[in-house]
């Protein structure tokens, strides 16, 4: 019988990407469909939020840093803590503990984490085309986000929620390509030439 095992990677430790791909994406992708305006802020978001878009990424980062993979760590760990920030910012005033946050200070928010993904972008440079979309267009949702914030403007907080399908789907596509190209130790959804 043939083993449906994929052959075992050299450090003896697993591509974290993938996880954390996946799980970053498919968070993005149910956010932002609320932030197009097609259901309420919800807890199937808070949820997602939480347990895969925060404490999966969370793990993904901490297995990179196994790797050796300094990029992987940062981008994974911080994502994974971005989103339970934003949860805690949703639910924590519904305690009563403290006010929820004011326009201003969610543009303030949303700009540094816009910087921040801006300064990973330029280290998706030495790697490949799949991730500097990735972090281009995320670049870009905190901006929309921001502007959207600002001007109070629906249409833009529209914009961003489908710019934000957009990048959530394509770090998805990336996460499952990795994967596949691992199964089938051939590329079958290509991800872009690796830079050096």
């Amino acid at each position: 019988m043939t083993s449906i095992t994929p052959a075992p990677v050299k450090d003896g430790i697993a591509n974290p990407a993938p996880l954390g791909l996946c799980a970053f994406g498919m968070t993005t992708v149910l956010l932002n469909i609320h932030n197009a305006g097609f259901f309420e802020m919800n807890s199937m978001i808070l949820a997602m939020g939480i347990f895969y878009g925060g404490l999966a990424q969370v793990i993904a980062g901490v297995i990179e840093a196994k790797k050796n993979n300094t990029f992987g760590l940062t981008a994974f760990t911080s994502y994974g803590f971005f989103w339970l920030s934003l949860v805690g910012l949703i639910v924590i005033p519904k305690f009563g503990w403290v006010p929820a946050a004011s326009e201003g200070a969610m543009c303030a928010y949303l700009s540094i984490w816009g910087v921040f993904t801006l300064l990973l972008f330029f280290g998706t440079l030495k790697l490949n085309r799949a991730l500097q979309f990735v972090f281009a267009s995320l670049t870009v949702l905190f901006f929309l986000l921001v502007a959207g914030d600002a001007t109070g403007n629906t249409a833009i907080k529209h914009l961003a929620g489908y710019e934000g399908i957009i990048c959530g789907a394509s770090a998805i596509y990336t996460g499952i390509a990795n994967v596949l190209n691992e199964v089938y130790g051939r590329t079958v959804l290509p991800i872009g030439p690796v830079n050096v």
